[in-house]
């Protein structure tokens, strides 16, 4: 790595290293998610949680782009969990007060979908650089978030 910002997108799309030390880099470096869902949540009206979500969406195609170059050109190394991290609010989005029931179905039902990639999340990896890197996540992120509401609509799931 040569210089800071080639350091600075490893170190954010690893999120802070964890990625590249962790025996399941998804899914303990996806953990990051939680707080900013939390954050995200706290930002005010659902029009400007979207615009933080989508925000940081952009960002990280940008930040993925750069590390997977730094990191050796693959197309999604595994090291990188900022697709997790900035994918994860996603999940969240519309639900005013969240149980700790919501928290942890919400990042199951993320991890599951993210895991295995149903369509079309598989083909946006196919995508180019970042793009691919973050488009399968936000994928995950909407099954997520489809699921959840409807286990909270129909009660299965206490808010």
């Amino acid at each position: 790595m040569s210089n800071f910002a080639d350091r600075a997108s490893v170190w954010l799309a690893t999120g802070a290293g964890v990625g590249l030390v962790s025996p399941a880099p998804g899914t303990i470096g996806g953990l990051w998610g939680l707080p900013l869902a939390w954050i995200i949540g706290q930002s005010g009206p659902l029009s400007v949680q979207y615009a933080a979500v989508a925000l940081i969406g952009l960002v990280s195609v940008a930040i993925c782009s750069r590390a997977a170059r730094v990191l050796g050109g693959s197309k999604d190394p595994q090291a990188i969990v900022l697709d997790e991290i900035g994918a994860l609010p996603i999940v969240y989005l519309g639900f005013a007060e969240k149980s700790v029931a919501v928290w942890l179905v919400g990042w199951a039902l993320f991890r599951l979908f993210d895991i295995t990639k149903p369509s079309p999340a598989r083909e946006m990896e196919k995508l180019p650089r970042g793009w691919g890197i973050m488009a399968d996540d936000w994928v995950a992120a909407g099954y997520a978030w489809l699921v959840l509401n409807l286990l909270a609509r129909f009660g299965w799931i206490g808010l």
